[in-house]
């Protein structure tokens, strides 16, 4: 009864915005824009929670009175709170953090007083399945990491980490344990950092690919790992084990490629709908240069034709100048860390390129005017 409940809610709000002139992107279907030649207001939607934005103040409140006398509104201001996410309002743009959030889970793991850590994960460390006793609480454990994950969503530089503690929610080891605990002492000590997304001029899409090659020690799986940036904001990333074997390292990277390529061919189409037009087609960055000229070269080689399919997407993209594939030296690259645990400096530098700051170092923008 609850779905259909929240179904109808939905259907009659989406009605409610049609006749207001928005319409549904076909990218994302809980994200709603209307465009004229006067404003550009957004809408986004999610279960009962509504988050509007808009170039014109006041066409924004001229929106929430009439949803108003619709449905049951209560009217927030400024945006501070979005789905558990802290919003907070510099002077060129927004921190996104989850501080509170972070530390009602740490409590509840009662590491609060912890020592401290410079990073989540030890640079050496080889997780198994074997090797040590099961957790006493298999159930914490995977609460904990549930958590974990949700934390990712302002806090990029701990995807990878934990991606491997959730690979073993099965059957969690007492080492496993151990790497959570560490990745809390981490977060603990950095609970005010977050993504900051600074107003940008140039609409300019660009992304980095990695792939860290049969990294794990039991069923030999490669790692990819990539991060988008939108006019230089960090707007997309991912670290996920890979589903296939990979027979080379030119392979592992190549299927990485290929998984960026399907997330910005999505991210252009939702800018289409928006009418947002980019200044040149999307630049991914790759270290491998076997991958970076295998994406323009028209032969196929024995060796890759395993890999055919991932061949032919790219390789169609960069014919047709929708996208462009370049190589970047290993130390520039910044999905590096998406892919291996690193060194503390090396953490500390990729950090700061993937836009996670700590609010205290950031100018705070004072009341909206009205």
């Amino acid at each position: 009864m609850t779905l259909i409940s929240e179904s109808k809610i939905h259907l009659s709000l989406s009605n409610a915005l049609f006749s207001y002139g928005f319409v549904s992107t076909n990218a994302d279907s809980s994200l709603f824009f209307c465009a004229t030649s006067t404003h550009c207001t957004y809408v986004l939607v999610y279960v009962d929670e509504i988050l509007i934005m808009g170039s014109s103040n006041n066409y924004v409140s001229q929106l929430i009175v009439g949803l108003n006398s619709l449905f049951a509104l209560k009217d927030l201001g400024r945006v501070n709170y979005f789905l558990g996410i802290h919003v907070t309002h510099t002077t060129n743009g927004f921190h996104l953090s989850q501080k509170k959030y972070l530390q009602d889970f740490i409590c509840r793991a009662k590491m609060q007083g912890d020592k401290k850590i410079a990073t989540p994960m030890n640079a050496t460390l080889k997780l198994s399945n074997y090797g040590s006793d099961p957790v006493q609480d298999a159930t914490f454990y995977r609460s904990i990491v549930g958590a974990l994950q949700y934390a990712a969503i302002t806090r990029p530089n701990i995807a990878y980490c934990v991606n491997k503690v959730a690979q073993f929610m099965h059957n969690p080891l007492t080492s496993h344990w151990i790497v959570v605990k560490r990745i809390l002492r981490y977060l603990a000590g950095t609970l005010d950092h977050g993504i900051h997304m600074q107003k940008s001029f140039h609409f300019t899409l660009e992304a980095f690919s990695d792939a860290d090659w049969a990294s794990n020690p039991e069923d030999r799986w490669s790692t990819t790992g990539f991060c988008v940036y939108f006019g230089g904001n960090l707007i997309g990333w991912q670290s996920k084990k890979q589903t296939n074997i990979s027979w080379s390292s030119i392979e592992a990277e190549f299927r990485s490629l290929a998984s960026v390529v399907t997330e910005l061919t999505w991210i252009q189409s939702l800018l289409r709908e928006l009418h947002v037009s980019l200044r040149a087609p999307p630049t991914v960055w790759c270290d491998n240069l076997s991958s970076v000229m295998l994406a323009s070269n028209l032969v196929l080689h024995a060796r890759t034709r395993h890999i055919e399919i991932d061949l032919y997407f790219v390789r169609d993209k960069v014919l047709h100048h929708q996208l462009l594939v370049k190589h970047v030296p290993a130390l520039d690259l910044v999905a590096n860390c998406l892919t291996k645990p690193v060194s503390c400096n090396r953490f500390s530098d990729l950090k700061d390129k993937l836009t996670v700051v700590s609010l205290s170092t950031l100018s705070l923008r004072g009341p909206v005017k009205e």
